[in-house]
């Protein structure tokens, strides 16, 4: 079940994604277009605040639910309807002070594709090419293929396959993001600093493991 967005500013980007062609998995410029020209508005973020104060008790424990805190931001899941092939978030940065090693600030993928604006705040948003290692899959070395400084406003979209970082945050940074559904079990991060490249797999993918291990 999913928080109903009828008649809010999510219910039409939601309406929005959904006319895109289909699959958007290999339709996800066109659904990045459609995105950015969706942003400018000239209140999106009233029009995402007036949403959030307008979640009943309901709706509101399902945003809960669904969102999760990671060692540089919390992911707020606004929008998530079984049926959809897409899900809207909320990222809000913490302070630099406060984050951990080995998330956003390391180089790594996604197991989808999403596209992104850039609410309040900014980040440096460096994209990288990555070599794998044949036998492990894992990532060996990087190069680094462009750095760039983004600002409130800036839109963009990344591909599963493809590879970045932000090493570098405003406080009190904030963008909302589209997600495609996975299209892969797993994602791949690299350590700068150590050389060392790491497979992640979602807890939600390891219950059959987990059953066979216990």
């Amino acid at each position: 079940m999913g928080v109903r967005t009828r008649n809010s500013v999510l219910a039409e980007l939601a309406d929005l994604i959904r006319a895109a062609d289909r699959p958007l998995q290999t339709n996800w410029v066109i659904v990045h277009n459609g995105f950015a020209n969706w942003t400018r508005r000239t209140d999106l973020r009233g029009e995402l605040r007036r949403h959030l104060r307008s979640l009943d008790g309901t709706d509101a424990e399902e945003v809960l639910a669904r969102s999760r805190e990671t060692t540089t931001h919390f992911a707020w899941c606004l929008h998530n309807q079984p049926e959809d092939e897409f899900s809207i978030w909320l990222h809000e940065y913490k302070p630099q002070i406060d984050w951990r090693p080995g998330y956003a600030d390391s180089v790594h993928n996604h197991r989808y594709h999403f596209c992104t604006t850039i609410l309040r705040g900014g980040y440096r948003h460096q994209r990288f090419a990555a070599e794998l290692d044949p036998v492990s899959g894992l990532i060996r070395d990087v190069r680094l293929v462009r750095s760039t400084d983004c600002g409130p406003t800036t839109t963009g979209y990344l591909l599963a396959e493809e590879f970045h970082r932000i090493p570098a945050a405003v406080d009190s940074t904030m963008t909302l993001l589209v997600k495609s559904r996975p299209l892969r079990d797993y994602s791949l991060s690299f350590d700068p600093a150590t050389n060392t490249g790491h497979r992640h797999v979602p807890v939600e993918s390891r219950l059959d493991e987990l059953t066979a291990r216990i």
